[in-house]
């Protein structure tokens, strides 16, 4: 490979090839190393486990219906309570594991004071899984 020319015109001009060897020389070892350290990754010992028939132990979480009717009324599944005793509900059932889940009905015409005074007995308590059910658009 020549760095040099006898040309005196373009002998001062830069050199504006990449030398691609010592590139490639960089790229074959990374493939070497690559093609020698691939087997050792995907290496599994072979185990006979034993076999054992058992049902795994989901425990479900309990659901509370909580609903909240136009007039601001509380029903904690189907019975009337108020905003004391649903706080009360909500901090028992929130040392619950695993916690039970708080499905939420509010009246379109229920005041946002009383939904928002919900959520937040249920975040005291510590009760996270909060859900707000809804009706379908009807088109």
């Amino acid at each position: 490979m020549a760095f040099a020319s006898f040309d005196g015109k373009n002998g001062s001009a830069p050199m504006s090839d990449i030398n691609m060897v010592p590139l490639i020389d960089v790229m074959l070892v990374l493939l070497v190393i690559f093609i020698i350290t691939a087997p050792l990754l995907t290496h599994a010992v072979k185990l006979e486990l034993p076999k054992v028939s058992s049902t795994p132990n989901q425990l479900k979480p309990d659901k509370i219906e909580f609903a909240i009717d136009a007039i601001g009324q509380r029903y904690w599944n189907g019975e009337a309570v108020t905003r004391a005793e649903a706080a009360q509900r909500f901090a028992a059932e929130g040392k619950k594991q695993p916690q039970p889940e708080v499905h939420l009905r509010a009246d379109h015409a229920a005041a946002y004071g009383a939904v928002a005074e919900t959520l937040a007995d249920a975040s005291k308590a510590g009760l996270s899984r909060i859900g707000f059910v809804s009706e379908p658009e009807q088109r």
